[in-house]
């Protein structure tokens, strides 16, 4: 079955190491919780915030071992006023044998704020 896996973090600073570092806790997460494979992921998508412009946080999935032939893609959030800021959002289309509830969803730092229903102990 094909799955959708969401996450989203905050950085404090728009600067490439803060960006980087911050993806690369929330992939390792994502994949920890899910139990991913490369293999069997179809495509990621990663979306930021339009005041988060200092890197290319594709850059981290690209680095994880294995990882490197998953198609991933970076784009800009829609700028709505009142939004969540420096925010970076990831969608993983998986083939998974998880039903839909099983899904992990990772939600880090100010973003749990966006799905507090899906934050594991909120």
């Amino acid at each position: 079955m094909i799955r959708g896996v969401r996450g989203a973090t905050t950085v404090k600073e728009n600067k490439d190491i803060h960006i980087l570092n911050e993806t690369e806790t929330l992939v390792q997460e994502m994949i920890k919780q899910n139990k991913l494979k490369p293999e069997n992921v179809s495509h990621a998508i990663i979306t930021t915030t339009p005041d988060l412009t200092a890197t290319f946080p594709a850059k981290v999935i690209r680095s994880v071992d294995g990882w490197k032939h998953v198609p991933v893609m970076c784009m800009s959030e829609i700028d709505v006023p009142n939004a969540l800021e420096q925010c970076i959002r990831i969608m993983m289309v998986v083939n998974t044998d998880q039903d839909q509830q099983e899904v992990q969803h990772i939600f880090l730092n100010e973003a749990v704020k966006l799905r507090p229903d899906l934050v594991k102990g909120e």
